[in-house]
């Protein structure tokens, strides 16, 4: 059975991470999260969830407080890790290996034992800073995956746009899905 790593942190798209969370749970695909304090209160202020509910609907839940925890550690197998959304400070954080929390530390773990990391960076318009911290982590095998809208699947509702984004990202770890058609599949 696969084993994910998912970090949801403080930018806008806190949806994002929770409907990964409840796709990755139906297909019974084990998550270990991590939210940190401002992903947290993204949660409250986007979405009619609270962080209780998004804990529930992971495997394993881990306070971004402890550095000790089994997702700091390589030892630890997991099959890789995504940030959705990933903020500009834990892109910076991870770009320069400052692990001083633990989602910032997991996404270190992931790239030191060579696992798939998906970053959903979120902001606009992007700065030269975040370009090049992007740049750096991509030259290193991250794949940088901001949730851009899509049309060519006639979106009908928030719903879809969103689920396009979740079903980019299970691609990248080969997950099969039915969140959107593919192209020439209609």
């Amino acid at each position: 059975m696969l084993n994910l790593v998912v970090g949801i942190t403080g930018s806008t798209g806190a949806i994002y991470g929770i409907r990964m969370l409840e796709v990755l749970k139906k297909l019974d695909i084990g998550t270990s999260l991590v939210v940190s304090e401002w992903g947290a209160k993204c949660i409250a202020m986007e979405t009619k969830y609270d962080v209780g509910y998004v804990r529930s609907l992971a495997s394993t839940y881990y306070d971004e407080k402890n550095m000790a925890a089994a997702v700091s550690s390589g030892t630890h197998k997991t099959d890789g890790m995504m940030i959705l959304p990933c903020s500009m400070k834990t892109l910076s954080a991870i770009a320069n290996g400052y692990d001083d929390t633990l989602v910032a530390r997991a996404a270190g773990v992931a790239i030191k034992e060579s696992r798939k990391l998906v970053l959903m960076v979120r902001e606009a318009p992007f700065s030269a800073i975040h370009l090049e911290n992007m740049l750096k982590l991509s030259r290193l095998g991250v794949v940088i995956m901001p949730p851009v809208t899509e049309f060519y699947t006639a979106p009908k509702s928030v719903d879809d746009i969103i689920n396009h984004g979740v079903g980019k990202c299970l691609d990248q770890f080969g997950i099969e899905h039915d969140l959107y058609h593919r192209w020439g599949s209609r």
